[in-house]
């Protein structure tokens, strides 16, 4: 990956900041962080949801 060498990794941030400017990045930050536990939380439910289907088939059997 390209993102091994800490100078790509401040390059990244750095563009990042131009882009969005310092007011917009923790509004921005916030909500990636937002969307993250969204996410994380349907892949868990995702699992859930998996491991009762897996256990109401091999009851039916």
């Amino acid at each position: 990956m390209f993102l091994r060498e800490p100078s790509h990794i401040l390059i990244l941030l750095l563009v990042v900041l131009v882009l969005f400017g310092a007011k917009r990045l923790p509004d921005s930050a916030r909500s990636l962080g937002k969307s993250m536990r969204i996410f994380k939380s349907e892949i868990k439910e995702m699992k859930q949801d998996d491991k009762k289907s897996d256990n109401d088939e091999s009851t039916e059997k």
